[in-house]
């Protein structure tokens, strides 16, 4: 697979369907080159699913599928769900291909 997605970004990933009645839905991953050369992430249910060339996986109960465009960007990032600061939780896309790639360590 692409991407790696820890047990807690398949928790909160789980939530989010139960709450927007996308339970079932696939979790399309996707990113584009930002003007600074960086790499800008994006997630969401896709309720067309699965499209040619799409890569596809399974994180817990969670079908994540990513563009055959984006896969060679994407390949090795972990996607996790951590604490910024006190409360303040987040997704975070841990990438080694992007340029702009900075290893943080996040609460957990």
């Amino acid at each position: 697979m692409t991407i790696n997605v820890t047990q807690d970004a398949i928790r909160q990933i789980e939530i989010a369907a139960e709450q927007s009645d996308a339970t079932g839905l696939p979790l399309r991953i996707a990113t584009t080159h930002t003007p600074e050369g960086g790499l800008d992430y994006r997630m969401g249910f896709d309720d067309e699913g699965v499209k040619d060339g799409d890569s596809q996986d399974y994180a817990g109960n969670i079908m994540v599928i990513v563009s055959a465009d984006e896969q060679p960007l994407l390949e090795g990032t972990i996607l996790d769900y951590v604490e910024i600061e006190q409360g303040q939780f987040h997704f975070i896309f841990d990438n080694p291909n992007d340029p702009s790639h900075s290893r943080k360590t996040y609460k957990k």
